[in-house]
């Protein structure tokens, strides 16, 4: 990556500078007045609205042509995953540009993590002050994070920041229904979908959209080990919403993995731990694992989400393949 070419651009006031706006995620649909407003004010930077798929490819592209050193995100987590998808599919590692993230989805887990933790208002009077500073002036925070690439045969490559796959893909099921639509946002909302979750499994009645999902992985002997999983997440990020940081692993890899099988012991034991970063009391042999890793294989057919967005895996095309790129480097406002 071009790293130290971009960040000496930003100090000389020399960069390129372009943000991609969802005007209707959560958080800037609520505060879209105050931000076109700031955005007026900055009009050396290159500007596009994106909401819907043809505009996230004219967007890109338009970025990509643009060889801008610095791209500002304001959007969700699903807004994220758009954007990263089609950037790092179009474009050569050594190329990609500095990346900043503004909360202004419904959930906005990656900007969490990355440390943006303000409202996308208070974010631009960020900005917009440190683009009015005389050069010289200082680099922002930066960042780094590895990013998922998701591959499959015959099918084309997805990238992001986190993958869910069981109870986590049936949440954002229950998501995308009226909980959504009136107008939860943050972390209200996703207390709500996790509760509905657990709820839907261990109260309710049993219901098919609540099942686990059974996968098929190899070990390094070579053997398949076919299990049911109430849940299995793969993750770039050190933490998840909330703060959770549902792993703990100690190897050195990029890549965190959580599998809660379905049959595990004291799981409502367990989810204190879970939640609360002490996963390392909890015990293979009751059903919970955790390592970090490179590259992971998973064999299903079922749905899964990365960032909040839908997709379906079949074993028709072979293994799910799970590996790091990156890493991308953020600068934090």
């Amino acid at each position: 990556m071009r790293v130290p070419t971009h960040i000496h651009s930003l100090t000389t006031g020399t960069a390129r500078v372009g943000l991609i706006l969802n005007p209707l995620g959560g958080q800037a649909r609520k505060r879209l007045h105050a931000i076109k407003q700031l955005l007026s004010d900055m009009p050396q930077i290159l500007q596009w609205q994106v909401t819907c798929v043809q505009d996230f490819d004219f967007a890109v592209t338009a970025a990509i042509e643009s060889q801008l050193d610095w791209l500002i995100i304001l959007g969700g987590d699903g807004t994220v995953q758009g954007i990263l998808n089609r950037l790092l599919g179009k474009l050569s590692s050594e190329n990609w540009p500095l990346l900043t993230v503004i909360p202004g989805g419904t959930t906005n887990m990656t900007a969490l993590d990355l440390g943006s933790r303000e409202k996308p208002d208070q974010m631009l009077k960020r900005l917009k002050h440190y683009l009015h500073q005389p050069a010289p002036r200082p680099a922002p925070l930066r960042v780094e994070r590895p990013v998922l690439c998701i591959t499959q045969t015959g099918q084309e490559n997805i990238y992001g920041m986190f993958l869910g796959l069981g109870l986590i893909a049936r949440g954002v099921k229950f998501s995308r229904s009226r909980i959504k639509q009136i107008g939860v946002t943050g972390n209200l909302f996703t207390a709500l979908i996790v509760l509905r979750s657990i709820i839907g499994t261990f109260m309710g009645r049993p219901h098919p959209e609540w099942a686990p999902v059974n996968i098929a992985t190899v070990d390094e002997t070579g053997a398949t080990h076919r299990e049911n999983y109430l849940f299995v997440l793969v993750s770039a990020l050190e933490h998840l919403l909330m703060g959770i940081r549902p792993y703990w692993g100690k190897e050195r890899a990029p890549l965190h993995v959580t599998f809660v099988r379905q049959q595990s012991r004291r799981f409502w034991y367990a989810i204190w731990p879970l939640i609360t970063g002490r996963g390392h009391t909890l015990r293979e042999e009751h059903g919970y694992v955790s390592y970090n890793t490179p590259l992971l294989e998973l064999s299903l057919d079922d749905d899964y989400i990365v960032d909040g967005e839908l997709f379906h895996a079949s074993h028709r095309h072979g293994p799910l393949r799970i590996s790091a790129s990156g890493p991308l480097t953020f600068l934090v406002l």
